[in-house]
């Protein structure tokens, strides 16, 4: 994975330790989590159960909205702080790739960096297929691909390192006292990703309504023509 997110972190805020398939019939699923590590930099994860066209665009956004509430009334932009956004994808995104991780950044076409403030950092879990940990990326990698299979009292082989131990005993302590209103939270994003996968379903059928029309109106059109030349080889005919 990036080689530039390995500080460790300073502040972690859980603004939904809740798995939305809890809620919402297996459907997807929404964690945010902010971090901070000890530079100062700004870190979001976010895991993500389903993939739809207009997935990249939410990232972005989201990424971005991270990066610009930094800055409050009179502060200047040497305020910025890197902000790095971390999306584990349990559906295939980028079909045409078989890179496992993608690191996005600002960049021109030479590959020349605008800015240093962040990037996208995307996995996708569905194309790990490694049954062997043999890196600490292919850990974690397999630790978010096969968590709901884990259990803190018997973890296997590959998890017994301090930071595996931690991240299960974070698992295990999320408190359920907020529920109910992460529980609307959920519902709330699940309702707009459905509109968004509704309107992408609209246009695709627009799509092919429109194609069919194109196919008919030619079709029509070559009737005509045949139609004609049969007129004019029978007028022919009769000279």
């Amino acid at each position: 994975m990036a080689q530039d997110l390995v500080e460790p972190l300073v502040w972690v805020e859980i603004l939904n330790p809740y798995n939305d398939k809890e809620f919402l019939s297996d459907k997807l699923s929404i964690v945010d989590v902010k971090a901070r590590d000890c530079h100062d930099r700004l870190y979001q994860i976010e895991i993500q159960l389903t993939s739809y066209g207009h997935l990249p665009a939410r990232i972005i956004y989201n990424w971005a909205d991270i990066y610009s509430q930094q800055l409050k009334s009179g502060q200047d932009y040497l305020e910025l702080r890197p902000t790095y956004s971390i999306w584990l994808l349990a559906e295939n995104l980028l079909i045409h790739e078989n890179e496992t991780v993608h690191h996005y950044k600002m960049r021109d076409e030479q590959g020349n960096t605008l800015t240093q403030h962040g990037g996208i950092l995307l996995l996708e879990l569905k194309k790990f297929k490694a049954n062997h940990v043999e890196t600490e990326d292919q850990r974690w990698l397999k630790f978010f691909r096969e968590v709901e299979q884990l259990n803190d009292e018997a973890l296997p082989d590959w998890m017994i390192t301090q930071e595996m131990k931690q991240a299960m005993s974070t698992l295990s302590t999320f408190s359920e006292k907020d529920q109910h209103y992460y529980q609307y939270q959920a519902r709330q994003e699940y309702l707009r990703e459905q509109r968004t996968i509704q309107h992408e379903l609209e246009q695709a059928t627009k799509a092919i309504l429109q194609a069919n029309q194109r196919e008919e109106a030619t079709q029509q059109r070559e009737k005509l023509a045949i139609a004609e030349i049969e007129r004019l080889k029978a007028l022919l005919a009769q000279k």
